[in-house]
């Protein structure tokens, strides 16, 4: 039996170093899972970072665009009406210099209808006037500025 005892001692110590390695081994197996489940952890939380950040960065370009759309519409619609606007201006300013033209055309029409009424005396009365008479009388003034220039050389 001492030999038994002897002989036991080392198997139970073979055991006891058996059951130590694989406890060892499988302490390091969990540990390499555990720190693999967070690489994959960590992997899928970048994931979902980057998934929100590029939705949040996909809605502030929606609404940059949009924004940008509705100041384009703003600056082409005060364009369109400032446009409306210098063409009714220009479109007045014609119509107004027109009428100033015409009123002018039938003044000088006018005078013109008024001079020639002096010039329509009836003929009794011109038996006892001359000519030179009527020509100092009734002279029709001129409207265009007369210049006089004179060269004189040196």
């Amino acid at each position: 039996m001492g030999s038994k005892c002897c002989k036991g001692g080392p198997d139970e110590d073979a055991v006891e170093r058996q059951r130590q390695r694989k406890l060892l081994l499988a302490q390091l197996h969990h540990r390499k899972r555990v720190k693999a489940a967070g690489k994959i952890q960590a992997w899928w939380r970048g994931v979902l970072v980057r998934r929100t950040l590029l939705v949040a960065a996909l809605r502030a370009w929606m609404i940059q665009c949009w924004w940008r759309t509705l100041v384009q519409r703003r600056i082409h619609q005060r364009q369109q009406a400032l446009l409306r606007v210098y063409v009714i201006q220009e479109q007045a300013v014609v119509k107004l210099q027109s009428c100033i033209r015409m009123w002018q055309c039938r003044q000088c029409y006018r005078q013109m209808c008024n001079s020639l009424r002096l010039f329509q005396v009836p003929e009794s009365s011109l038996a006892f006037q001359t000519d030179s008479f009527l020509q100092v009388q009734y002279a029709i003034p001129s409207k265009q500025p007369e210049f006089h220039i004179e060269i004189l050389s040196i």
